[in-house]
């Protein structure tokens, strides 16, 4: 199989954290018979830089004529003084608007290994396996008009969605969960919120299309509550843009870092994957960051966009099995480090690189 991807590294650690997780990649085509078809093209900061947009026209070319992009992070504060307009993200933004990807997929798993780097105790975190699915294109980030008036004191947002918006992401919530423990928690504030009311009768409406999936609603606020109290209760989670937001952050409690969440915006003409934590470019060149979630992005993209499940399944395997040989990068060993041994972002890579291959050999 041909594997198309359009790769745009972007700012920050970006180029580090994906060269590691296209070499996890490269070892999955070799060892499958698969062919990896790279094009690399710019986006964000490097490409102010060297293009003058954050978006050059040829990236939206190529992300189009490719079967899946894969993106680093963009961002970086010196960029802070341009217009919203023309600072990295937007670079970012315009290109989901282009690819048409209006669901955000975020798993969070606990990793045993790495309950003691988190806030919350482990008999609460173990076995807690949560896929958000974040609706990415609509709601208050999107929604108009808006608006700040400085001469009135005064600044506005519209949060708005059409029923079909809503309709096409919980379709998407449900289909995933039939494949895995059949429940949907859909997240809103119908108490208050005629957006939300008009979200919670659209998600009752599609779940009559999959009786086998069981369906509870959650207000937004109970439901940041009951993540760090009682998260292996869930298995699906829908909801909108800004919600998806907060409490996929939030989240990030359950897996011990941010730095362990893969993400996926799948719906549109071509899939985009991309960690979800940002480009932290005060840690650029060091050779010290977590390449974890960008090489379980990789893991989403072959499941995702080219339905290699098992390819998928041994590169989170490979990445459990690292963990509990008690390697570790600099971040997930600060909060207790003994018994540990400390690896570089390079030799992460390679140390899961050579797990997967011996995983991908013996099936």
């Amino acid at each position: 199989m041909k594997l198309k991807i359009l790769v745009t590294a972007g700012d920050g650690v970006g180029p580090e954290v994906v060269k590691e997780a296209l070499a996890v990649l490269e070892v999955v085509a070799q060892v499958g018979g698969h062919t990896l078809e790279l094009d690399h093209k710019r986006i964000g900061g490097v490409a102010i830089e060297q293009d003058g947009t954050p978006l050059p026209a040829d990236t939206v070319a190529a992300a189009l004529d490719s079967q899946a992009v894969f993106l680093g992070a963009v961002g970086d504060n010196k960029f802070d003084s341009l217009p919203a307009s023309k600072r990295p993200e937007k670079g970012l933004l315009e290109l989901r608007a282009a690819l048409g990807g209006f669901a955000n997929l975020r798993p969070v798993f606990a990793f045993k290994e790495l309950t003691v780097n988190s806030p919350l105790r482990p008999e609460i975190i173990d076995g807690s396996d949560i896929l958000f699915i974040r609706e990415l294109l609509g709601g208050l980030y999107f929604g108009k008009p808006r608006g700040w008036d400085k001469a009135k004191n005064e600044a506005f947002n519209t949060m708005i969605y059409t029923r079909d918006e809503v309709s096409r992401v919980a379709r998407i919530a449900f289909q995933l969960a039939q494949k895995r423990r059949k429940h949907v928690t859909s997240v809103d504030k119908a108490n208050v919120l005629e957006v939300s009311q008009l979200w919670r009768a659209t998600v009752i409406e599609v779940a009559k299309e999959f009786p086998d999936v069981t369906l509870e609603h959650q207000f937004v606020d109970a439901m940041s509550m009951h993540l760090m109290k009682r998260p292996r209760d869930f298995d699906v989670v829908v909801t909108e843009n800004m919600f998806g937001d907060i409490l996929t952050d939030e989240s990030s409690v359950i897996t011990g870092s941010l730095g362990m969440l893969p993400s996926a915006t799948i719906g549109g003409k071509v899939n985009l994957y991309e960690p979800a934590h940002g480009s932290a470019p005060r840690y650029a060149g060091k050779n010290t960051i977590n390449p974890l979630a960008t090489i379980l992005t990789g893991a989403m993209l072959l499941r995702y966009s080219f339905r290699l499940e098992a390819e998928a399944d041994a590169i989170v395997a490979a990445v459990r099995k690292v963990l509990e040989q008690g390697f570790r990068t600099e971040d997930l060993a600060r909060t207790n480090p003994e018994g540990l041994t400390v690896l570089s972002t390079s030799e992460m890579g390679a140390k899961v690189r050579e797990v997967v291959k011996s995983m991908l050999v013996k099936a």
